[in-house]
């Protein structure tokens, strides 16, 4: 398994989490991210390889509670700077990272009362940040 810093880490983690976080605030209320963020921790738990290692193991990162923009003007960069990390240093990684962040966002926004408009839209974001090259 590849060796990332502190540093690249949590990057990674910052995005992936971040993205859930998106996903969250585009469904308000207490129940909902409940369950969207149970969703998420089993799409991260399921995952494999260096992504599991990153996204399962230390601390989670912290948000501001009403700074959505904000995040989001963080989150997608996060995303294009850890997929050039993976590439860099474990590009046999970058498929478990992607599909470990889509199938977060995907459960998150199925987790309460199905996937809204808002959710779609921020799905839609995601999978275009994943999928872009470096």
């Amino acid at each position: 398994m590849a060796v990332l810093n502190d540093h690249e880490r949590a990057t990674l983690k910052r995005a992936a989490f971040g993205v859930v976080y998106l996903v969250s605030h585009a469904d308000p209320g207490f129940l909902s991210m409940l369950r969207e963020s149970a969703a998420a921790a089993e799409a991260f738990t399921g995952a494999r390889g260096l992504a599991r290692d990153v996204l399962t193991s230390g601390a989670l990162p912290k948000f501001p509670r009403r700074d959505v923009d904000g995040v989001e003007a963080e989150v997608f960069p996060a995303l294009g700077q850890s997929l050039a990390i993976l590439r860099s240093k474990a590009p046999d990684e970058v498929d478990n990272y992607r599909d470990a962040v889509l199938s977060a966002a995907q459960r998150a926004a199925e987790a309460a009362h199905g996937v809204n408009a808002s959710e779609a839209a921020v799905l839609a974001k995601v999978r275009a940040a994943l999928a872009s090259p470096a």
